[in-house]
């Protein structure tokens, strides 16, 4: 199979404190300590309520700009459901010994809900239910729009059939199913604005209740169904269950046949592209698992 994106751009603490100058000379001596990466971007926290939010490769420098952008838009949408966002406070610009725009934003509580159990996320799924319907409101014209995410499945096609071709058969043939029953549903109807990257690593929970969704860069506007693939990805049957019930009558049924498809692209690309990271790799594997016990049930 593959590993991750490698970094194109790697900064030390040195580096960091040297950015943070450029826009906030009063915070570039608090602690600085290095806590996530991704595939787009690494995460520095900044004294004990900010974060350095930097890109880590070119591909990721315009969805630092959408997320700049977007926020201020969507965030306070957010918040009336009681779910922060990580806002930025500070929007920094290229400089000379770094290209890319970057950002520094609040640290928000809570803890990524990758690491546990599937069925320990039932206790907060009605509350992503109603954070989704209040994020899915009709974009305007000029909002931020990502090729790869919220578009028609068609336009995936070739890439997802391109992993699927790598994977073993027990597990490709039962997505591969769920992708053409997507390709099959009807297509969107609207373009509402869409986190993008809806997946366990980039939602909050502090105790047992939703407290933020993280990570926006990939904020598009585009059809709902691709941020609804988070009930394969962060629910088991019944968590799925109580999440789509919450929901209520906003979403069709091919709404829900075609997040079904995007949770199946999800686990491919995945199980296909993370040899590097066991624990996105076993996020691919669990969803999987989702997935096939869907094709053997008519639930959700």
């Amino acid at each position: 199979m593959a590993d991750s994106p490698g970094a194109e751009l790697t900064l030390d603490e040195h580096d960091v404190r040297e950015l943070v100058r450029t826009v906030a000379p009063d915070l570039a001596a608090l602690p600085l300590t290095r806590v996530a990466e991704g595939w787009d971007n690494v995460t520095w926290r900044l004294g004990s309520d900010l974060a350095v939010r930097i890109p880590r490769r070119e591909r990721a420098a315009p969805l630092i700009r959408h997320e700049q952008r977007a926020l201020p838009l969507i965030a306070m949408q957010l918040a009336t459901a009681s779910i922060r966002t990580p806002l930025p406070k500070f929007t920094g610009s290229p400089t000379q010994d770094f290209p890319w725009p970057w950002s520094i934003v609040p640290w928000l509580p809570g803890s990524p809900v990758l690491d546990r159990a599937r069925r320990d996320n039932t206790a907060w799924a009605a509350q992503l239910a109603t954070a989704l319907v209040t994020l899915h409101r009709e974009a305007p014209a000029d909002a931020p729009r990502n090729p790869v995410r919220g578009g028609p499945l068609a336009t995936r096609d070739d890439s997802i059939r391109f992993r699927l071709a790598d994977l073993p058969t027990a597990i490709a043939e039962p997505l591969a199913q769920h992708w053409r029953d997507g390709l099959e549903a009807a297509p969107a109807t609207e373009s509402v604005w869409i986190h993008g990257d809806l997946h366990p690593g980039n939602i909050l929970v502090d105790g047992d209740r939703l407290s933020a969704l993280i990570d926006f860069g990939d904020v598009t506007s585009g059809d709902p169904s691709y941020d609804l693939a988070v009930g394969w990805l962060a629910f088991d049957s019944e968590g799925r269950h109580v999440f789509r019930r919450a929901t209520g009558r906003r979403y069709d049924e091919a709404t829900w046949v075609r997040a079904r498809a995007w949770a199946a692209a999800v686990a491919i690309i995945l199980c296909h592209s993370s040899d590097d990271r066991t624990d996105l790799r076993a996020l691919g594997e669990e969803t999987t698992v989702e997935l096939m016990r869907a094709t053997r049930s008519t639930a959700v």
